[in-house]
């Protein structure tokens, strides 16, 4: 009797395990679609197939469609690929640290340092004796610079004797990016036109910049980040029913804090360094992926950086097209998508709205 009840017990309502899985394999079909869009669309009329069947027939493929396959759509489309997984990974570890599902890679300052970088860069690289040594290097470096100065300075606010409090991360980082905007804003007062408009452009996000060398740079130290944040998933997971409830589990709950930190930092700065700033993608898409397949990190993560891959891919494809031959800038149709589901996050939270 005890052996049949034990063999027909129910299965554990809670366990997404299946459903995590199968949508992780939706999502790299889906990653697959979006990335032969990537290269197959844009505004030359180079077509991706005639250029693979030469490819495959053992043909060169023509000088032109070399330049815009090979050196202009694959880098743009890997930098996507990075850039996007990035930020929807980082969007994730960070509401995972808070306990917030509206926590995203701006909310500790990240962005506001990586574009006070930017405009340091635009107003004033041009009177230092190395911008000409750097070339169009300098504004990335700027902006990394500014990105991890802002993460620095607020964990040393917010650690004392050892310990990092989240609270105190929160708001700091509130305030030190009111702090860094106002710095930003008065060097966009003293710039001319000209700089105004390069910054103005850059902030709006765009993958227009992407090229091999950029690529080489950002892709190690994103898939560095991504690949140790998997190794928090367990702690996040620990910290979910609170700090000492996790300690008590035997968690480093300190080590998981920092080296969250530290990996939202590396994949963020890196990534709105070399796009600029591209918002929302942090939000929607971990809380997306956290309402279908459950909270447990250890997929979360995963599926976070394939969709947030396929999200920016498939806006970049969005904003080639829809006013070509010119470009829109990836922010704008990201913040059309994100801010309504921003808005459905706090009416949900609110009881406003079922759904």
């Amino acid at each position: 009797m005890v052996a049949a009840t034990t063999d027909c017990a129910p299965r554990h309502n809670g366990d997404r395990t299946s459903a995590a899985r199968k949508i992780t394999a939706a999502l790299c079909a889906l990653l697959m679609c979006v990335s032969i869009a990537g290269l197959a669309v844009g505004a030359a009329d180079t077509s991706l197939w005639s250029g693979l069947l030469a490819w495959a027939q053992g043909e060169d493929l023509t000088l032109r469609d070399e330049i815009v396959l090979l050196h202009i759509r694959l880098p743009r489309l890997l930098t996507g690929l990075v850039v996007g997984a990035a930020l929807a990974a980082s969007g994730a570890l960070l509401q995972g640290l808070f306990r917030n599902p509206l926590a995203d890679p701006g909310i500790i300052g990240v962005s506001a340092g990586a574009s006070f970088g930017a405009v340091c860069a635009i107003v004033l690289g041009a009177a230092l004796p190395f911008a000409s040594l750097l070339g169009a290097a300098l504004l990335p470096m700027f902006a990394f610079a500014g990105a991890w100065g802002a993460t620095l300075l607020l964990y040393g606010i917010a650690t004392r004797h050892g310990r990092t409090s989240v609270a105190t991360m929160l708001l700091a980082g509130i305030a030190l990016s009111a702090l860094t905007m106002a710095f930003t804003g008065v060097l966009i007062y003293i710039a001319d036109d000209a700089q105004m408009r390069d910054f103005t452009f850059w902030n709006m996000g765009s993958l227009s910049g992407a090229n091999w060398s950029k690529l080489a740079i950002a892709a190690p130290v994103v898939l560095l980040a991504l690949g140790t944040a998997q190794f928090l998933a367990k702690g996040l997971n620990a910290m979910a029913l609170g700090e000492a409830a996790a300690r008590h589990m035997g968690v480093p709950v300190q080590l998981v804090k920092r080296l969250t930190i530290l990996c939202v930092a590396a994949a963020t700065g890196v990534s709105v360094a070399i796009s600029g700033g591209i918002g929302f993608v942090g939000i929607v898409v971990p809380h997306v992926l956290r309402l279908v397949s459950g909270p447990d990190h250890k997929h979360l993560l995963v599926n976070s950086a394939l969709l947030g891959a396929c999200v920016l891919v498939a806006a970049d494809v969005v904003a080639r097209v829809v006013i070509a031959p010119a470009e829109l800038p990836i922010g704008i149709i990201t913040a059309i998508i994100g801010g309504p589901f921003f808005l459905w996050i706090l009416l949900r939270q609110q009881g406003v709205v079922d759904l």
